[in-house]
Protein backbone atom coordinates (compact mmCIF):
# COMPACT_ATOMS: atom_id res chain seq x y z
CA UNK A 1 0.00 0.00 0.00
CA UNK A 2 1.27 3.68 -0.52
CA UNK A 3 0.14 6.99 0.74
CA UNK A 4 1.30 9.89 2.91
CA UNK A 5 1.71 9.48 6.60
CA UNK A 6 -0.18 10.72 9.14
CA UNK A 7 -0.09 10.41 12.84
CA UNK A 8 -0.76 7.00 14.02
CA UNK A 9 -4.73 6.32 14.53
CA UNK A 10 -5.28 4.96 17.99
CA UNK A 11 -8.18 3.21 19.54
CA UNK A 12 -8.30 2.46 23.15
CA UNK A 13 -11.30 0.15 24.58
CA UNK A 14 -10.29 -1.10 27.96
CA UNK A 15 -7.11 -0.96 30.35
CA UNK A 16 -7.32 -4.22 29.97
CA UNK A 17 -6.74 -4.30 25.97
CA UNK A 18 -3.91 -2.92 24.49
CA UNK A 19 -4.44 0.00 22.50
CA UNK A 20 -5.47 -0.63 18.58
CA UNK A 21 -3.01 0.93 15.93
CA UNK A 22 -3.64 2.00 12.36
CA UNK A 23 -1.31 3.63 9.94
CA UNK A 24 -2.66 4.08 6.16
CA UNK A 25 -6.02 2.23 7.24
CA UNK A 26 -3.85 -0.85 7.89
CA UNK A 27 -4.40 -2.51 11.41
CA UNK A 28 -0.99 -3.02 12.35
CA UNK A 29 -1.50 -5.00 15.91
CA UNK A 30 -1.68 -8.10 13.83
CA UNK A 31 1.31 -7.14 12.46
CA UNK A 32 3.71 -7.52 15.78
CA UNK A 33 6.15 -10.52 14.68
CA UNK A 34 6.19 -9.54 11.11
CA UNK A 35 8.76 -7.65 9.13
CA UNK A 36 8.10 -4.62 7.64
CA UNK A 37 9.39 -2.20 5.24
CA UNK A 38 8.39 1.55 4.69
CA UNK A 39 10.23 2.84 1.48
CA UNK A 40 9.74 7.13 1.51
CA UNK A 41 9.21 7.87 -1.94
CA UNK A 42 10.87 11.77 -1.59
CA UNK A 43 7.56 13.46 -2.09
CA UNK A 44 6.14 15.77 0.79
CA UNK A 45 2.66 16.92 0.98
CA UNK A 46 2.05 20.22 3.58
CA UNK A 47 -0.77 18.67 5.70
CA UNK A 48 -2.87 21.93 5.58
CA UNK A 49 -2.84 23.16 1.92
CA UNK A 50 -2.03 19.95 0.45
CA UNK A 51 1.26 21.27 -1.84
CA UNK A 52 4.41 19.22 -1.99
CA UNK A 53 7.34 20.77 -0.44
CA UNK A 54 11.42 20.14 -0.54
CA UNK A 55 11.15 19.97 3.65
CA UNK A 56 8.78 19.61 6.20
CA UNK A 57 8.49 21.93 9.01
CA UNK A 58 6.49 21.62 12.62
CA UNK A 59 5.73 17.87 11.57
CA UNK A 60 4.00 18.80 8.26
CA UNK A 61 4.07 21.66 6.63
CA UNK A 62 5.00 23.59 3.83
CA UNK A 63 7.07 27.16 4.73
CA UNK A 64 4.71 29.18 3.67
CA UNK A 65 1.91 27.32 5.80
CA UNK A 66 4.66 27.29 8.87
CA UNK A 67 4.97 31.15 8.65
CA UNK A 68 1.11 31.94 8.22
CA UNK A 69 -0.87 29.70 10.17
CA UNK A 70 -1.76 29.91 14.05
CA UNK A 71 -1.08 26.47 14.56
CA UNK A 72 2.55 26.90 13.87
CA UNK A 73 3.00 29.93 16.69
CA UNK A 74 4.98 29.80 19.00
CA UNK A 75 1.88 29.70 21.66
CA UNK A 76 0.82 26.38 20.48
CA UNK A 77 3.27 24.93 22.65
CA UNK A 78 3.47 27.75 24.90
CA UNK A 79 -0.33 28.18 25.14
CA UNK A 80 0.88 30.96 28.35
CA UNK A 81 2.02 33.62 25.14
CA UNK A 82 -1.68 33.37 23.62
CA UNK A 83 -2.18 36.85 21.89
CA UNK A 84 -5.80 35.95 21.02
CA UNK A 85 -7.16 38.57 22.75
CA UNK A 86 -4.35 41.20 21.76
CA UNK A 87 -6.21 40.72 18.15
CA UNK A 88 -2.70 39.44 16.83
CA UNK A 89 -3.72 36.12 16.47
CA UNK A 90 -3.12 34.17 12.61
CA UNK A 91 -6.24 33.01 12.09
CA UNK A 92 -8.80 34.68 14.47
CA UNK A 93 -11.74 31.54 13.36
CA UNK A 94 -9.09 28.93 14.32
CA UNK A 95 -7.90 30.57 17.00
CA UNK A 96 -11.52 30.69 18.87
CA UNK A 97 -11.90 27.07 17.32
CA UNK A 98 -8.85 25.41 19.17
CA UNK A 99 -7.29 28.24 21.62
CA UNK A 100 -10.63 30.03 23.13
CA UNK A 101 -12.24 26.31 24.09
CA UNK A 102 -12.46 24.45 27.28
CA UNK A 103 -9.09 22.59 28.15
CA UNK A 104 -8.11 19.99 31.03
CA UNK A 105 -4.98 20.27 32.67
CA UNK A 106 -4.19 16.64 33.38
CA UNK A 107 -1.38 14.54 35.43
CA UNK A 108 0.18 11.19 33.48
CA UNK A 109 2.63 8.36 34.01
CA UNK A 110 4.74 8.60 31.03
CA UNK A 111 8.74 7.81 31.79
CA UNK A 112 7.72 9.24 34.92
CA UNK A 113 5.09 11.90 36.13
CA UNK A 114 4.19 14.47 33.99
CA UNK A 115 1.91 17.48 33.67
CA UNK A 116 0.00 18.23 30.13
CA UNK A 117 -2.89 19.91 28.70
CA UNK A 118 -5.20 19.00 25.89
CA UNK A 119 -8.84 19.32 24.90
CA UNK A 120 -11.86 17.22 26.75
CA UNK A 121 -12.35 15.37 22.95
CA UNK A 122 -8.89 14.49 22.55
CA UNK A 123 -9.01 12.31 25.21
CA UNK A 124 -7.56 9.46 25.85
CA UNK A 125 -5.82 9.54 22.43
CA UNK A 126 -2.92 12.74 23.75
CA UNK A 127 -2.12 10.55 26.48
CA UNK A 128 -1.63 7.59 24.27
CA UNK A 129 0.27 9.90 22.05
CA UNK A 130 2.55 10.09 24.86
CA UNK A 131 2.94 6.36 25.61
CA UNK A 132 1.43 6.98 29.37
CA UNK A 133 0.44 4.14 31.12
CA UNK A 134 -1.78 5.95 33.22
CA UNK A 135 -3.46 9.30 33.01
CA UNK A 136 -6.54 11.98 35.25
CA UNK A 137 -7.62 15.35 34.90
CA UNK A 138 -6.49 17.78 37.86
CA UNK A 139 -8.33 20.59 36.07
CA UNK A 140 -10.69 21.94 33.66
CA UNK A 141 -10.22 25.56 32.44
CA UNK A 142 -12.05 27.82 30.04
CA UNK A 143 -9.91 28.43 27.41
CA UNK A 144 -5.68 26.95 25.96
CA UNK A 145 -4.16 29.82 27.46
CA UNK A 146 -5.15 29.41 31.01
CA UNK A 147 -4.48 25.97 30.72
CA UNK A 148 -0.79 27.01 29.79
CA UNK A 149 -0.96 29.25 32.83
CA UNK A 150 -1.59 26.54 35.19
CA UNK A 151 0.50 24.06 33.53
CA UNK A 152 3.00 26.53 34.42
CA UNK A 153 2.60 26.66 37.71
CA UNK A 154 2.63 22.55 37.97
CA UNK A 155 5.70 22.94 36.31
CA UNK A 156 7.05 24.07 39.53
CA UNK A 157 7.01 21.16 41.66
CA UNK A 158 6.30 18.24 38.72
CA UNK A 159 7.57 18.12 34.85
CA UNK A 160 5.94 18.75 31.47
CA UNK A 161 8.24 16.55 29.29
CA UNK A 162 7.90 13.15 28.46
CA UNK A 163 11.61 11.37 28.16
CA UNK A 164 11.00 9.55 25.18
CA UNK A 165 13.84 7.29 25.18
CA UNK A 166 13.17 6.34 28.81
CA UNK A 167 9.28 5.75 27.64
CA UNK A 168 10.48 3.12 25.19
CA UNK A 169 12.50 1.33 27.25
CA UNK A 170 10.01 -0.38 29.32
CA UNK A 171 6.45 -0.05 30.71
CA UNK A 172 5.81 2.62 33.67
CA UNK A 173 4.80 0.91 36.97
CA UNK A 174 1.69 1.95 37.82
CA UNK A 175 1.21 4.19 40.92
CA UNK A 176 -1.50 6.15 42.69
CA UNK A 177 -2.10 8.59 40.21
CA UNK A 178 -5.30 9.59 42.33
CA UNK A 179 -3.08 10.88 45.42
CA UNK A 180 -0.32 11.94 43.11
CA UNK A 181 -2.92 14.34 41.36
CA UNK A 182 -4.35 15.60 44.74
CA UNK A 183 -0.55 16.21 45.73
CA UNK A 184 0.39 18.41 43.23
CA UNK A 185 -2.84 20.43 43.03
CA UNK A 186 -2.48 20.85 47.02
CA UNK A 187 1.33 22.38 46.13
CA UNK A 188 0.06 24.79 43.80
CA UNK A 189 -2.84 26.37 45.88
CA UNK A 190 -1.53 29.53 45.95
CA UNK A 191 -0.89 30.16 42.37
CA UNK A 192 -4.12 28.28 41.55
CA UNK A 193 -5.88 30.86 43.79
CA UNK A 194 -3.68 33.95 42.06
CA UNK A 195 -5.27 32.36 38.53
CA UNK A 196 -9.00 32.52 39.72
CA UNK A 197 -8.22 36.13 40.89
CA UNK A 198 -7.31 37.03 37.51
CA UNK A 199 -9.59 35.15 35.26
CA UNK A 200 -12.68 34.23 37.58
CA UNK A 201 -13.91 31.47 39.99
CA UNK A 202 -16.00 29.12 37.45
CA UNK A 203 -12.54 29.88 34.62
CA UNK A 204 -10.65 26.80 36.97
CA UNK A 205 -12.22 23.69 38.44
CA UNK A 206 -11.01 20.65 39.82
CA UNK A 207 -12.22 17.77 37.94
CA UNK A 208 -12.61 14.13 40.10
CA UNK A 209 -12.67 11.60 37.87
CA UNK A 210 -11.05 8.00 37.58
CA UNK A 211 -7.84 7.87 36.15
CA UNK A 212 -7.34 6.05 32.13
CA UNK A 213 -5.08 2.93 32.45
CA UNK A 214 -3.57 2.03 29.21
CA UNK A 215 -1.85 -1.11 27.84
CA UNK A 216 0.64 -1.18 24.12
CA UNK A 217 0.75 -3.63 22.09
CA UNK A 218 5.09 -4.79 22.51
CA UNK A 219 6.28 -7.88 22.36
CA UNK A 220 9.50 -6.85 23.30
CA UNK A 221 10.55 -3.37 24.47
CA UNK A 222 14.63 -2.26 23.17
CA UNK A 223 17.49 -2.06 26.01
CA UNK A 224 18.90 0.47 24.07
CA UNK A 225 16.97 2.99 22.14
CA UNK A 226 18.21 3.84 18.41
CA UNK A 227 15.87 6.24 16.08
CA UNK A 228 15.54 5.73 12.61
CA UNK A 229 14.72 8.34 10.07
CA UNK A 230 13.89 8.93 6.28
CA UNK A 231 15.82 12.10 6.56
CA UNK A 232 19.03 10.00 6.70
CA UNK A 233 17.42 6.57 4.24
CA UNK A 234 14.53 6.36 2.17
CA UNK A 235 13.62 2.28 3.43
CA UNK A 236 13.27 1.21 7.20
CA UNK A 237 12.64 -2.06 7.74
CA UNK A 238 13.02 -4.40 10.26
CA UNK A 239 10.55 -6.92 12.37
CA UNK A 240 7.95 -4.40 14.46
CA UNK A 241 8.40 -5.88 17.98
CA UNK A 242 5.84 -3.27 19.05
CA UNK A 243 3.89 0.31 19.29
CA UNK A 244 3.71 2.61 22.24
CA UNK A 245 2.77 6.67 21.77
CA UNK A 246 3.87 7.82 18.00
CA UNK A 247 6.78 5.09 17.97
CA UNK A 248 6.97 2.03 15.61
CA UNK A 249 9.48 -0.44 17.43
CA UNK A 250 11.91 -2.08 15.35
CA UNK A 251 14.55 -4.47 15.95
CA UNK A 252 16.47 -2.01 13.93
CA UNK A 253 15.36 0.93 15.84
CA UNK A 254 12.46 3.09 16.87
CA UNK A 255 10.50 5.24 14.17
CA UNK A 256 8.52 8.17 15.27
CA UNK A 257 5.57 8.03 13.15
CA UNK A 258 4.49 11.50 13.85
CA UNK A 259 7.84 13.38 13.13
CA UNK A 260 7.02 12.51 9.11
CA UNK A 261 3.50 13.47 8.92
CA UNK A 262 2.75 14.12 5.17
CA UNK A 263 5.74 12.02 3.47
CA UNK A 264 4.79 9.57 1.29
CA UNK A 265 5.48 5.81 1.74
CA UNK A 266 5.00 2.53 0.56
CA UNK A 267 3.88 0.00 3.26
CA UNK A 268 5.56 -3.35 2.27
CA UNK A 269 4.21 -6.24 5.14
CA UNK A 270 6.51 -9.64 5.01
CA UNK A 271 6.27 -12.71 6.74
CA UNK A 272 6.22 -13.33 10.43
CA UNK A 273 9.57 -14.05 11.95
CA UNK A 274 9.07 -13.83 15.36
CA UNK A 275 6.20 -15.50 16.88
CA UNK A 276 5.31 -14.83 21.35
CA UNK A 277 6.92 -16.75 23.39
CA UNK A 278 3.98 -19.01 25.41
CA UNK A 279 4.86 -16.71 28.70
CA UNK A 280 5.01 -13.35 27.17
CA UNK A 281 2.39 -10.71 27.94
CA UNK A 282 1.74 -7.66 25.00
CA UNK A 283 2.84 -5.03 28.26
CA UNK A 284 3.78 -5.75 31.14
CA UNK A 285 3.44 -3.33 34.50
Amino acid sequence: MQGFLDKMGAKHTSGDQPVDYYLLDQHLNPLIGHRITLDFTGAIRCQACGAETRKSYSQGYCYNCFKTLARCDLCVVSPERCHFDDGTCREPDWGEAFCMQPHLVYIANSSGIKVGITRPDNVPTRWIDQGAVQAVPALSVDTRQIAGFAEVAFKSVVSDKTHWQQMLKAEDRHIDIEAVRDDLVGRITESLTTLRQRFGERAIQPVITPPTTIRYPVDRYPTRVVAVSFDKTARIEGVLTGIKGQYLLLDTGVLNVRRFNGYEVEFHIGERVAARGAGETLSLF
